[in-house]
């Protein structure tokens, strides 16, 4: 079965997502504590993902659990981006 991909949903966890971005910076997604370096906070890539679902109109169904997972990935591979662009760009 092919994989199921709500682009609607998408496109809000994206919008979210660059807001908050611009808002507050990588760094907001990073955690504050700990030895590693550069570790991507889980909690805050689910407040855009909840931020998404509870805007989104509620006459459309909920999205499926595989696109809410989909939209997940793409979040964490976007923060995976920037942040090896970051370490990039300080020579680390």
């Amino acid at each position: 079965m092919a994989d199921i991909i709500d682009l609607t949903f998408l496109a809000d966890v994206r919008r979210f997502f660059n807001k908050l971005i611009d808002q507050r910076g990588l760094s907001y997604f990073l955690q504050k504590d700990g030895a590693r370096l550069f570790h991507i906070e889980p909690s805050k890539v689910e407040l855009v993902l909840r931020t998404a679902l509870r805007t989104r109109d509620p006459e459309l169904p909920r999205p499926h659990e595989k696109a809410i997972e989909y939209c997940r990935k793409e979040v964490r591979r976007e923060l995976i981006r920037r942040v090896a662009n970051a370490m990039l760009q300080t020579g680390l």
